[in-house]
């Protein structure tokens, strides 16, 4: 294609995390990278540390204190949306939740590039 823009999407190399050593363990790529980005994601409060991106990260702060109904519902938007931050991730879906005494647990499916992982995120709501 000459004098046109050409897309050409990056690989996904990134350190592996090992969570049970708590160290980091060579390289990973393609799913377990994505997969790993996932986790990252839905563990991180966005906006409160400086070492990541502002678009890093999920908003669960702010549903501490309401209504169990509206926190599922505001969950579900808000995990999409820092899911989507991601080009790898291509959609989220079998957003499933649930209360159990001042928790709010969400179980979904994260659609990527690589294929689907499954996930979940808890929120204590008091």
């Amino acid at each position: 294609m000459s004098g046109g823009v050409r897309v050409q999407a990056q690989p996904s190399l990134t350190w592996r995390i090992n969570k049970d050593t708590q160290r980091i363990e060579g390289t990973c790529d393609g799913y377990d990278a994505v997969r790993q980005a996932v986790e990252i994601i839905l563990n991180i409060e966005r906006f409160r540390w400086q070492i990541y991106r502002p678009y890093t990260g999920v908003e669960l702060q702010h549903l501490i204190g309401r209504d169990p109904g509206y926190a599922a519902a505001e969950l579900q938007r808000r995990v999409r949306e820092a899911l989507m931050m991601d080009d790898r991730v291509r959609g989220v879906s079998d957003y499933r939740y649930s209360f159990a005494e001042n928790t709010l647990t969400a179980s979904l499916t994260v659609n990527t590039v690589y294929g689907d992982v499954e996930t979940k995120v808890e929120v204590n709501l008091t």
